[in-house]
């Protein structure tokens, strides 16, 4: 059933390449229908797992060894290069089943979104499904080899989407993206190359890899093997001070892309933190806990400063991507920080990061469409070029507050919840940078009202090169835009109302996870 999740949406998308151009109507049905089952067969899974199904009986855990306790469910193990001691090993827990489900929603709101796509529609479709299965793939893979190939197609994909859709720069920030994530995954491939080559026998397998723990008797190729991952995952997390080639990305991206490149591809950097480097390394983890702390708040101040200074709305976007990337670092930190002295702060950060993760995919996944709402109908995110629009498009505004509110962890919303827990989790290990990291809270309160002040408040003012966003109804969401958009923000809203659904499924993987980090040798 995974595999089928897995690989559906690049075998219709093949197929949609079959489809003549012209007939763009059906070209969107298919892509929405594809993106709409792999969705509910996910939720299906969901459901399944949480009432105890699929759980394997075998490896158990990929943090221990306790079945029914961040067990792996709908295991898959099968050959693929025996000699590299690699195969094709699939499977779901609490960390990554969370993360797949919200990538097939995004998915299936840029498919709505993109409904009258008219440049080139087979192609940006086939592109988008192709996508689909290569972020499904890597959140699912439990062998390193298996996640490197779907962490540099990733790349691939996304360099086309921006490079033949987007605007203004397309092509240079296309090309930074590449070079950027491309050599970082290259430092990523030397780490996991370490570990294989440390393993007895050798092996790419994580679940093989955490039970052997190979380098715990070996602090110097430990903390090596551990700073060239931390490296390709911080590039594609992004987190200061690999961060340079997001916001031009963003920017130049169609809204489709940003909303994948945010709400996923960022994901795949974060995710790699908690499948791979604290699990395989977790004495390293610990040794190094501190570093990641610090680097963590430095980009939680970083990436708000500098989003307070943007005039371009989507720049200021990409910008609170940074800071709120930070937050998951800091508690992730700080989860190896209290490991061996208060597993269960450690093991409420770690939730709260991987709700984090949720979250701000939802989130910034809404401003970013409605980011593309906003130059489709002005031709412009120069914040300063409106003004009033609450009274234009009022739905729109209602909207992007509920998203804004979200990002600055308005109690009631996803981002609280998250927040919440890495504060709680992370004050009695990290007390002086988890304060620190306070003050992003409130200097991105700061600049998302000012956002909302500037762009709906006030006289009404609208980009000279285009005024439709001033034209009565025709201003607001139309219903393709409301279809995509709102679901996102509706699940924020569940999610911080009732959270219970998404922490029972976090919470046993977390303390799993956090019980192999607590035993690595420091």
């Amino acid at each position: 059933m995974l595999t089928i999740v897995v690989f559906l949406p690049v075998l219709v998308g093949i197929g949609l390449l079959l489809v003549p151009e012209a007939r763009r109507r059906l070209v969107a049905g298919i892509w929405i229908t594809t993106t709409a089952v792999d969705l509910a067969l996910l939720v299906a899974l969901w459901i399944d797992y949480a009432a105890g199904g699929g759980r394997s009986t075998g490896a158990g855990a990929v943090a221990g060894p306790a079945s029914g306790t961040g067990a792996i469910g709908y295991e898959t193990n099968i050959a693929w290069m025996p000699t590299l001691g690699s195969g094709y090993h699939v499977g779901v827990d609490g960390l990554s089943l969370p993360l797949a489900a919200m990538t097939a929603l995004l998915f299936l709101a840029c498919a709505i979104y993109s409904v009258r796509q008219d440049h080139r529609p087979r192609a940006h479709a086939a592109l988008f499904l192709f996508l689909q299965t290569v972020s499904l793939g890597l959140f699912v893979s439990l062998d390193l080899i298996l996640f490197f190939v779907f962490f540099d197609l990733s790349i691939v994909g996304m360099y086309f989407i921006i490079a033949v859709w987007g605007h203004g720069n397309a092509a240079r920030s296309a090309l930074q993206f590449f070079l950027y994530t491309f050599i970082g995954s290259l430092a990523l491939l030397l780490g996991f190359i370490v570990l294989y080559l440390a393993s007895d026998p050798h092996t790419f397998d994580i679940v093989e890899l955490i039970r052997q723990d190979p380098l715990k008797n070996d602090p110097l190729v430990g903390g090596l093997a551990l700073l060239t991952i931390s490296i390709g995952l911080a590039v594609k997390t992004p987190t200061v001070p690999f961060h340079t080639w997001l916001p031009p990305a963003h920017t130049d991206a169609p809204a489709p892309g940003s909303v994948i490149l945010a709400g996923v591809l960022l994901k795949m950097g974060a995710y790699g933190f908690v499948r791979i480097a604290m699990p395989i390394l977790p004495g390293p983890w610990r040794s190094y806990a501190m570093v990641f702390v610090i680097v963590g708040v430095v980009s939680v101040l970083y990436g708000a400063l500098v989003a307070m200074a943007q005039t371009n709305f989507k720049r200021m976007v990409a910008y609170t991507s940074v800071n709120h990337m930070g937050y998951i670092i800091l508690g992730l930190g700080a989860a190896g920080l209290a490991a061996g002295t208060n597993p269960q702060a450690a093991n409420l950060a770690v939730t709260g990061a991987v709700t984090q993760m949720v979250s701000h995919g939802l989130l910034t996944g809404a401003l970013f469409l409605l980011a593309g709402v906003l130059f489709a109908r002005g031709h412009s995110y120069e914040m300063a070029e409106y003004g009033g629009l609450a009274r234009t498009a009022p739905r729109f505004a209602a909207l992007t507050a509920v998203a804004v509110f979200g990002s600055l962890g308005l109690p009631g919303l996803s981002g609280f919840i998250a927040e919440f827990q890495i504060f709680t989790g992370s004050l009695g290990a990290a007390p002086i940078p988890t304060a620190l990291a306070l003050l992003g809270i409130l200097i991105t309160a700061a600049l998302l009202l000012r956002m909302l002040a500037q762009v709906f408040l006030g006289p009404e003012r609208q980009p000279t090169a285009g005024a439709e966003l001033g034209s009565g109804t025709l201003g607001d969401l139309r219903p393709r835009e409301l279809l995509s958009v709102a679901p996102l923000l509706v699940l924020a809203v569940v999610i911080g109302v009732f959270p219970r659904f998404l922490l029972d499924l976090i919470e046993p993987a977390a303390h799993a996870l956090i019980t192999l980090v607590a035993a690595g040798t420091q």
